[in-house]
Order: structure tokens, then sequence, then C-alpha cells
């Protein structure tokens, strides 16, 4: 049969753009994919007849000679094989997943695809820290087991004097290719499981794993104003990668402890106060301990009411990465009324009420004025 116009095949016209061109072969292969037509030979050629199009004319020497001359001017065997750019667009065309997955393996991509190096485990430590330390910053070292590259084979997994060989099965590809019909079909290696070496005599210490369960301790660092529920990560502390590779990464979530005084909104600290009654009715200078053990002085004005907000400016907690900026301190106080007496106190509150005139029976206040 005749081959048609490579943009015929793909229903674009000749001036398409490499955009355009992909569009309009991603819909024909998803079209016309074996997987979704199986044992359906018409679908199997049309599939074959996009992919060859699509092969041609998204590469732009190609499909500047195919403009030019024609089917003569392009390479007898461009159409034969599913690799170039077909091969390296898949992800693009079809945005990974299953079926991208599996569309890939058949232009032989999978497996190990571009850098395969491995890479360990990332792991995660939940460190309860102090609410000052989480203020003002603090060091904690940290115990927790790893996975740790071995100490006798140094991660390699092989017998010390021996070394890993290149896979004679794959030849260090980490793949194997079988054909499938018109398919090049690019699995991983049976024998090195695709990491295209092999073993020949394991490490007996950690047997050919080239890692071994440690306990490690490293200290941690606590940055002045961290916030509960935030994370440190420790590059290189998570678990060594088998037979060598990249280490994963430790995460250290913090949990604040709730401290007895003090509590937290963003980089402002609250907290409450009791004063004495004539304290609050004459006015007084009190004394006020703040989070780093400091006291300052406070004064209270004559005719100071329970829920009274004082602000201290900058003796807040640290804005994390910017430490010399500090929130503020609110303080809150509270009118303490004694609620036990002595027959001297309790004359004297009683000539204050006359003298002040307390009402015997006080007129009610609407709810709204009510804090």
């Amino acid at each position: 049969m005749a081959k048609r116009d490579y943009y015929e095949v793909l229903g674009i016209e000749k001036g398409a753009s490499v955009d355009e061109i992909k569009k309009a072969y991603r819909k024909l292969a998803i079209q016309f994919h074996p997987d979704k037509n199986p044992g359906d030979h018409t679908a199997e050629e049309k599939f074959k007849e996009a992919t060859e199009a699509y092969e041609v004319l998204s590469d732009q020497e190609k499909r500047g000679r195919y403009d030019q001359f024609g089917f003569a001017g392009i390479d007898p065997q461009a159409g034969g094989g599913f690799g170039g750019a077909a091969a390296r667009d898949f992800e693009d065309l079809f945005g990974g997943g299953a079926f991208g997955d599996i569309f890939g393996s058949f232009f032989g991509g999978g497996g190990r695809r571009g850098d395969s190096t491995p890479r360990g485990s990332d792991l995660r430590y939940d460190l309860e820290v102090d609410f000052a330390d989480s203020v003002f910053g603090t060091k904690i070292e940290l115990s927790f087991s790893r996975q740790a590259a071995c100490a006798v084979c140094e991660g390699t997994g092989a017998e010390v004097g021996s070394k890993r060989k290149v896979c004679p099965t794959c030849q260090g590809a980490g793949q194997v290719r079988r054909s499938s019909g018109f398919f090049s079909i690019a699995q991983t290696c049976p024998s090195c499981s695709g990491e295209g070496h092999i073993i020949e005599k394991p490490c007996k210490a950690c047997r050919g794993a080239g890692t071994e369960r440690k306990t490690q301790k490293v200290k941690v660092t606590i940055p002045a104003g961290i916030e509960n529920g935030k994370r440190i990560r420790l590059e290189g502390q998570g678990d060594a990668a088998p037979r060598g590779g990249l280490t994963g990464d430790l995460y250290v979530y913090i949990h604040v402890k709730a401290h007895e005084w003090f509590e937290r909104n963003g980089n402002d600290l609250y907290c409450l106060i009791p004063i004495g009654i004539t304290q609050a009715a004459l006015g007084a200078e009190i004394n006020v301990s703040t989070l780093d053990g400091k006291t300052l002085k406070l004064k209270v004005p004559a005719g100071t009411q329970t829920g009274k907000l004082f602000r201290i400016k900058d003796a807040g907690v640290p804005v994390l990465q910017a430490p010399s900026r500090k929130g503020d301190l609110f303080i809150k106080v509270q009118v303490d009324v004694p609620t036990s007496l002595n027959g001297k106190a309790k004359d004297l509150l009683a000539q204050l009420a006359k003298i002040i005139g307390e009402e015997e029976s006080p007129k009610p206040v609407k709810l709204a004025h009510i804090e």
C-alpha cells in the first residue's frame, strides 16, 4: 500500500507548528494504541503510520528534507523503528502516568531513564521542644536509627578485594529489549534488576545490600522563632541507597510544648497578670517577668479595669530568619478581688463604698458594652 502524505496522516496543514504536530499525534496515538485495540490489525497499522509521520515531522532536519524532496528526501529507516522524537517526547505528550509508562516502554523508555542513580529513603523525626526553646532557639542532639553504608564494603555490596562487574546480560544498560511484532520493548534486566552491574562475591557483613542498620546521632539547630508544626531538613541524614547512590534526608518535625503562663499568636506573646483592687483603683507600678527571665516595670494607671491590655514593644518572639526583629508582648490585667477579709479590712471597704457612692441598685448595662 502506498504511503500517505505525513501531514495528511496527522490531519494537519503543512505549516503546522511543533505543538500542533504533537497535539495531533497524541490524539491519534491514544485512539489507535494497541493496548486499546488488541488484535485490531487496522488500528495497529494506523498507529504505526502516525508514529512514522510524527517521527519525521517533529525532527526539524527530517521535516525540511521531506518538505523539499518528499519520501525520497528522508532516510528509508526513519519510519522503521520507534525511537528518536517519539521516544524522547512520550512523557511530554502523555503526561506520564500509567498510559505514559506503558507507551514509553514500547519506545524503549521506562526503567532506567536518564539519571538512574538510586536514592535512599527520607526519614521523619518528631521532636518535642520547650516553649522557650522555640522562641529563643537552641541545639538538640538527636539519636535515631537509619540505613547507613556498610562499614566493611563501604557501601559497594561486594566482598573486600572483589569488585562489581558490568552485567553481561544488559552490558550495563540496566535494560534488555525484545521484539514483539513491530514493537521494540525495553524491560528491566532480570540479571541485575536494572542496576547495570552484578556482584560475584557479596559482602558477608551486609549480604550484598551495601547498607546496614545503625544508630545515628546528630545535632539539630532549632532556629529562634520556629512555630509548632514546622519541619527542619537535614540533608544526607536519611537512609543510604543500596550499593551506593544518593543518601536520603532527615525531616525533623517540631512540636512545641504549651507554656504555663505565656501563649503565642504569630510573633506576639500574651500573658495574664493579676493585680489588686487598690492597684487597679489607685494605679501602681508592678514588676512583670518576661519569658527570658527578665523583669520589666509596668505602669498601671488609676482606674484600670479587668481585661485592660498593655503592650510592650519588641518583647515578643523573634521573626524566623530575621531574629533582630521581634513581635510584642501583650499583658492582660485581671483585677483580683479578695475572697477572705478580716474585720478591719471589711470596715475600711464599707467606708470606701459610702465615700465613692456605690449604688445598691445598679442599672443594667447593654450587652454590647460588656467586654
